[in-house]
This record gives C-alpha cells, sequence and structure tokens, in this order.
C-alpha cells in the first residue's frame, strides 16, 4: 500500500516554496499526500523560529505530529530544526530533525526509513537550489527561489543564524526555471528568497535578473515577494512600467523612527525609505505597496511609535504586517536597555492594525471602475476568486469561469469587513498582458 505523507508549514514564503517542491517529489514516487489533520504514515513540519510566536506555533505543530496514533515517522526541519536542533533531538517521538541546508534531502532520509535504513541528515550537504518544480495542482503561481541567507545581521533578527549566509542562484537556473514553470502552465512567477535584493551572481544583481526573466517568451507576470529596501536602481524603477511585472511590492520598512532603525541596525534611513518610495511611485503610480513593521523594539518611545505611524499614512501602504518585538537568543537586541512591556507592545499593535486596515480599504476603494487582470485560483458554487495584478482579492459572480483561466474584469464594487474582497464584472477572457495597468 502507499505509504501516506503530510505537510505543515510555518512561516515565509521560502517554506512554501521547499515544501511545495517536496509535495511534489514525494508524489511522483508514489506517496499518497494527505491532509495533516489525517492519519498518516509521515508527518513532515516545516517550522519557523522568526518570534516567540512563532516558536510557540511550531511546537504545537510538532506535538500535534508526535501525538498522532501507530507511531509515525515525524520529520522537523525548517529555521526551529537549526536553532532548537539540540532540544528537538531529544524529543523520542520525533524521528528526524533536518537543518535546512539538507531540507532537499528529506525524500531520500524518508525513503531510506522504509527501507530499513536508517540515516543521519547530517551526512547529506543537500544544494539550496535544488528543488524540484512544484506540481501546478497545488497553485496557479509559482514561487521561484532566488537567493537564500542574509548577510544584515539585523540587531533584532535570528535568520542569518540559521538560513545561512547570503548565496545566490545561477542566473541561467532561475532562467530556466522560469521558462519550465511557464510551458507547465503556471500564470504567475513569484521570485522569492531570504534577502532577494541583495542578488549578486557573477557579474548580475537583482535588477539585471528581472530584467532578464522579464525579456522570457510566455504570456505570464512576475511578481517580486517580499524584499528589503536595497537592490533598488534606476534599472529597477525603469522595469516598473513593464507590462509583466505586477504593480505590487511588499517592502519592509520595519520602523519610521530614524533612531530605532539605527538601533536595528538596518541598512538605510526612513529618509532614503521615502525618497526610494517615491521613485517608485514616479514610475508606477498605480502600485500597491505593503510593509512589515515591528513595534515595541527596545528603546522605542511613544514619539518613535507615532513617526511609524505616520510614515505609514504618508506612504499609503495597503496592508501592514506588524509584529510585536520578540527577544532572540543569540542577538544583540537582547541586551539593549529599554524593553519596551507586553501590555505597550499589544496596545502599539493595536494602533497600527486599525491604520494599516483604514489604508487597506482606502486603496482598495480607489480601484473600483478600473479594469484588474484576475487568474483564477478557485471557484465555489459558481463564484469564482482570484488576485489582480495588484495581489487585491477579487470576486467574480455569474460568469462561467474555470481554475487557471485569464480574465479582465471591471471593479464595480468592494465588501465590507476587515479584509475585503473586490467584487469584479467580467470584461474578457485572454492574455494576461492585456489589461489597462
Amino acid at each position: 500500500m502507499k505509504k501516506k505523507i503530510a505537510f505543515k508549514t510555518l512561516g515565509c514564503r521560502l517554506n512554501q516554496y521547499e515544501t511545495d517542491s517536496l509535495i511534489s517529489q514525494f508524489g511522483k514516487e508514489g506517496y499518497e499526500v494527505v491532509d495533516f489533520n489525517e492519519e498518516a504514515d509521515v508527518y513532515v513540519v516545516n517550522t519557523c523560529t522568526v518570534t516567540n510566536q512563532s516558536d510557540h506555533k511550531s511546537r504545537n505543530i510538532i506535538q500535534q505530529a508526535t501525538r498522532k496514533g501507530k507511531e509515525p515517522l515525524v520529520v522537523v526541519t525548517g529555521c526551529m530544526a537549526n536553532s532548537k536542533k539540540d532540544t528537538l533531538q531529544q524529543q523520542d517521538k520525533i524521528t528526524y530533525v533536518v537543518e535546512n541546508r539538507q531540507k532537499g534531502a528529506i525524500f531520500n532520509i524518508v525513503d531510506k526509513h522504509f527501507r530499513g535504513e536508517i540515516t543521519l541528515p547530517d551526512k547529506y550537504e543537500s544544494d539550496p537550489f535544488n528543488f524540484e518544480l512544484g506540481d501546478q495542482g497545488i497553485h496557479i503561481r509559482s514561487l521561484v527561489k532566488i537567493q537564500d541567507g542574509c548577510d544584515n545581521f539585523c540587531t533584532f533578527c535570528i535568520i542569518p543564524f540559521v538560513r545561512g549566509r547570503a548565496i545566490s542562484r545561477p542566473v541561467e537556473d532561475v532562467l530556466e526555471n522560469v521558462r519550465k514553470l511557464v510551458n507547465s502552465g503556471y500564470k504567475e512567477i513569484v521570485l522569492t528568497g531570504v534577502n532577494i535584493g541583495r542578488y549578486q551572481y557573477e557579474s548580475s544583481n537583482f535588477e539585471d535578473l528581472v530584467e532578464k526573466i522579464l525579456d522570457l517568451e510566455g504570456d505570464f507576470r512576475v511578481r517580486i515577494s517580499s524584499i528589503e529596501p536595497e537592490g533598488f536602481g534606476d534599472k529597477l524603477f525603469g522595469l516598473m512600467k513593464h507590462p509583466k511585472l505586477t504593480p505590487h511590492m511588499h517592502i519592509c520598512l520595519q520602523s519610521g523612527s530614524e533612531k530605532i532603525l539605527l538601533k536595528m541596525r538596518r541598512m538605510y534611513t526612513a529618509r532614503g525609505f521615502l525618497e526610494m518610495i517615491e521613485k517608485l511611485k514616479a514610475h508606477r503610480p498605480d502600485i500597491n505597496l505593503t510593509t512589515d513593521i515591528i513595534v515595541g523594539f527596545p528603546g522605542e518611545t511613544e514619539e518613535d511609535h507615532q513617526q511609524s505611524l505616520n510614515m505609514v499614512e504618508k506612504i499609503g501602504f495597503s496592508h501592514v504586517h506588524t509584529f510585536k518585538y520578540s527577544e532572540r537568543d543569540g542577538t544583540r537586541a537582547v541586551r539593549m536597555e529599554g524593553q519596551v512591556s507586553g501590555k505597550i507592545k499589544t496596545q502599539r499593535s493595536e494602533d497600527m492594525r486599525i491604520l494599516s486596515e483604514k489604508l487597506k480599504r482606502q486603496f482598495r476603494s480607489g480601484l473600483i471602475g478600473k479594469s484588474q487582470s484576475v487568474i483564477i485560483e478557485k471557484v465555489y458554487r459558481g463564484i469564482a476568486f482570484g488576485h489582480s495584478q495588484h495581489f487585491v482579492p477579487v470576486k467574480i459572480e455569474g460568469a462561467s469561469l474555470s481554475r487557471g483561466q485569464q480574465v479582465v474584469v471591471e471593479i464595480i464594487g468592494i465588501e465590507e469587513g476587515e479584509d475585503p474582497d473586490l467584487i469584479g464584472r467580467i470584461g474578457q477572457v485572454g492574455s494576461l498582458l492585456s489589461a489597462v495597468f
């Protein structure tokens, strides 16, 4: 009988990309991939450790896996497997703890286990970019990993310690990956990594790579995943007008206070960030910008917090992913004076949430009456759902559409609620590049 395997992924898109690849690999090799809540022979937990909350969620999921019946094989991987490896290996019901650099070898580790060969994950040293293409049955869009690791060592961040130093994927490997995905029918390519703005392979930097991808043949669009405010030059600003490059970027701000950015050891100033955004909007006035903000960083005053709120509103981010500062062992911020109480962090997080909701509705309402190119991701009871080029959710009623179809719609309304869908009316079916950008 087929062995059953279930996956649970926490954290970033890079983790999701790597899980999707593993799912495809196990599926091709005859394993039956089932929901994590179902009974399985193998449970793979791809963890996150960026905050205390991430650790807590990862531990809960691991406990769920180890409490399943019939003593399943449990594999824990991801960033917690690096940061808490010794602790995890002491848990009897965890079969294998696989660090990030061996994640691509999980199939070999599991398959050899069932063939009676118990192996040590540490003996593997897999290529961080050697992940198979994901199955299109999983997603309409596909992530493409172009970079891994980070050299910035921000004072609050544990990622350089669990993902390692920065490394970039060869240009031709990236281009071939994109070609295969487009030929397989994927409509949207999402560039991802730990710090993609720092991409550098031989003489090609990030904006050079983006230009080469956009020049590839095919009817597809390219989305830039979460990016630090680095790698932005005149070429990238100019590329924002390219019809294949979606007008949406998630650019990590973290704080609007010059003092706090300096304490964080960020590689930019608030003033420089604002100037960069102004250049982006000059080339693409309709761009949808989203960001990350940390509240309650050591030494953050009410004035610093207000500066963050003011900058978020001035830029007009349509969504703010707000993190309460979380102490991470081994980082410099742990030893800083002026640690902020949990109560104040919670209030500041709520302030940012309220502002974010207001700006989200404001941006989405501004799309009413305009055309949007939508890729249909699911159809339920005659209603089609998808995301537009601005990465805004759109609901289309009364049209016979199917998953993967490309349509241009006119936005005629917006729903109520905290995360409102736009309501679209069908215009035409065809090229992703046919919408009015």
